[in-house]
């Protein structure tokens, strides 16, 4: 069957990643992602690298599947022109500039464009959101992770701050992002209205202190960086075989900790009082981690982790990338997908991870070049080939 948002038009006028990436799961579940980009240089992650996949960066390559370009200077009265006739038909406008004035300057703020389309979804991505002291500003996934509290929190506990390595602020916001359109387009159903959606990468990477926030409210006292160990969890990290391979173990629950110890042969810290719940554990962190650290010292991490499984206590290699992907549930679940790119061959990215049993997911485009598909959309929106010829002489559109 076709996939759940079959017969949705997005018209998409973010970059970088936090935009695109909601945009590309939207297409994954079947809308029709038409991406505004600027005639002659597109978006700005095209040009994220290296690594390059002939002129297109891998970054680029891996969040922008299932969408047609659209090369279109909407600062131009021509160009704005176009990009109404295609909102005046779409349910959902996304926009990442982050300035009010801006978007009113060129006459796509949410008031200008919902008194033409009543219907229209507005999705605002921007660093800090549109009220507040601090709307308008710039943000980018560093200065959020920075600002948001966690950057302190990640790392070494004798290090410096640490950024999580992957984007973690914009995927997060693009999330958030997907889960208001979707949540509007439901609304809509009932109310026949649009509306306005406001998401930021501020917020949204704040949400990430959940359980640290949570700590904070509770006791009033800072949270220290803990590394790999878990603030409400023992034990739970990291921890290293006797042949020097690093595996991870969770002990998630008293029962468990119980058949850990059995296995482990930590019998006594099984019957300690000290020990005896998940409470008393973090309170004594310090006796019992160095303990249980030197265990799992006594075998390589392999075996360890063949005993682990076979008990079903939660344990796993640390991977690096290249064996993550190898892994039989990868292939198994169809977490790579592979599209064929009439320039660049055959290209990979990671699926959504979403398995709807009727409506399933569409893997249908290619990352698009740019303004590969103008004439086309152009056409289907009623323009003539001497509208589009002229337009791309004057620079309106590439």
């Amino acid at each position: 069957m076709p996939g759940p948002l079959s017969g949705t038009t997005i018209i998409d006028q973010t970059q970088a990643l936090a935009g695109p990436y909601c945009s590309m799961i939207l297409g994954d579940l079947g809308a029709d992602v038409i991406k505004i980009e600027r005639p002659g240089a597109g978006d700005q992650s095209r040009t994220w690298g290296p690594p390059f996949i002939g002129e297109e960066s891998a970054y680029y390559l891996a969040v922008n599947r299932n969408k047609r370009s659209l090369a279109l200077n909407f600062t131009t009265p021509e160009g704005r022109a176009v990009l109404y006739r295609l909102i005046d038909h779409a349910d959902v406008f996304m926009t990442n500039l982050p300035k009010l004035e801006s978007l009113q300057k060129y006459q796509i703020d949410y008031e200008t464009l919902h008194s033409r389309n009543k219907r229209l979804i507005y999705a605002a991505i921007s660093g800090y959101g549109h009220t507040g002291p601090r709307a308008g500003q710039p943000g980018y996934d560093i200065i959020a992770q920075g600002e948001s509290g966690t950057m302190a929190l990640t790392g070494d506990p004798a290090g410096g701050p640490t950024r999580f390595p992957t984007p973690i602020a914009d995927m997060t916001t693009g999330l958030f992002t997907l889960i208001g359109i979707l949540s509007a387009l439901h609304a809509r159903h009932t109310s026949g209205q649009g509306q306005f959606l406001d998401v930021s990468l501020f917020e949204s990477q704040m949400t990430w202190l959940e359980n640290y926030a949570g700590e904070y409210f509770a006791t009033g006292q800072e949270p220290p960086k803990r590394g790999n160990t878990h603030p409400q969890v023992v034990p739970y990290e990291p921890m290293q075989g006797n042949d020097d391979e690093w595996f991870v173990l969770g002990v998630g629950s008293d029962n468990i900790w119980g058949k850990f110890c059995e296995l482990a042969g930590l019998n006594d810290l099984r019957d300690d009082p000290r020990f005896h719940t998940n409470a008393e554990r973090v309170r004594n962190r310090e006796v019992l981690l160095p303990r249980v650290r030197e265990a799992m010292r006594t075998r390589p991490a392999g075996g360890w982790l063949d005993l682990l499984k076979a008990a079903g206590i939660p344990s796993g290699p640390i991977r690096n990338v290249s064996s993550a992907l190898a892994d039989p549930q990868v292939a198994a679940r169809g977490v790579v997908v592979e599209l064929e790119h009439p320039m660049l061959g055959m290209i990979k990215s990671l699926a959504t991870p979403i398995h709807l049993s009727v409506t399933g997911l569409e893997y249908r485009r290619h990352p698009p070049q740019l303004c590969e598909h103008t004439d086309e959309i152009l056409r289907e929106f009623g323009y003539e080939a001497a509208d589009i010829s002229e337009w791309r002489e004057r620079g309106v559109i590439a």
